[in-house]
């Protein structure tokens, strides 16, 4: 489904990730770990468009996309949780979603000045809308301004607006941080929802193990920037390389 060829990005003298080469299948859900600055957001801001790559190639379903600037790339059908900064904090909760529903049929409003038309289309829009909402369990607050939601609430709304889109590809990052012990299951119960979709790929960047082990079908582990470990959760998380580099044991503890 979505694959990198030595995927590279350098600041300065600096190689954030250097030379990251790896391949996603539908149906799976991969998690990315690495200590802080291992570069696993820089990854995504490659695979999403939101970097230029110094060198490699991205490409989902065999079209290379490295050229193509992010919204390009959503359209193509990558899905990025951007931690709430697509939300439109003045709009209620079912627009915030309609506008995304339409963005994901750009022929929709394209239709010329038939009033018929132009109502069937909304109507199509709002019910579609409102079908995510109850997925998400966010059907009673449809009417209520963004603004005013509480900070899991909102992380929830996110996941809405990706599913309204209908990407190939779902990519969150870290996508239960600064939720409280009770919101974060939430979040996950929905990862869950997805994942049970085999068209789908999914990938995660999680600094939480115990949720890692749980959704996770795989992981990969970045540190420096380089891919240092890919496999299956148990013997990953049981290499020395990951114990070391990401758990922080040492090869010889004192």
């Amino acid at each position: 489904m979505l694959e990198t060829q030595d995927l590279t990005v350098r600041f300065g003298g600096h190689v954030a990730v250097n030379a990251v080469s790896c391949k996603f299948a539908a149906g799976t859900l991969t998690a990315i770990v690495g200590p802080n600055g291992a570069g696993k957001t820089t990854y995504f801001n490659l695979i999403s468009g939101q970097l230029k790559a110094t060198a490699g190639r991205v490409s989902l379903r065999g079209r290379d996309l490295t050229g193509l600037s992010a919204s390009a790339r959503t359209h193509a059908g990558l899905g990025r949780a951007f931690q709430l900064t697509n939300l439109f904090p003045n709009l209620s909760v079912l627009e915030n979603v309609r506008l995304a529903v339409q963005a994901s049929r750009p022929g929709a409003h394209r239709r010329g000045l038939n009033l018929w038309s132009i109502w069937s289309d909304h109507g199509a829009l709002t019910a579609r809308a409102h079908e995510i909402l109850v997925s998400v369990s966010m059907a009673a607050q449809q009417d209520v301004p963004v603004a005013s939601l509480p900070h899991g609430d909102q992380r929830k709304l996110e996941v809405a607006l990706l599913m309204a889109l209908e990407p190939a590809v779902y990519m969150f990052d870290e996508p239960t941080a600064g939720m409280s012990h009770d919101e974060a299951p939430v979040i996950l119960n929905l990862i869950r929802e997805l994942k049970k979709d085999r068209s789908k790929t999914i990938l995660l960047v999680e600094h939480k193990m115990d949720v890692v082990r749980e959704l996770a079908d795989r992981i990969i582990v970045l540190h420096n920037g380089s891919l240092v470990a890919d496999g299956l959760p148990a013997d990953v998380m049981a290499s020395s390389v990951v114990q070391e580099a990401y758990l922080g044991v040492a090869k010889d503890p004192q």
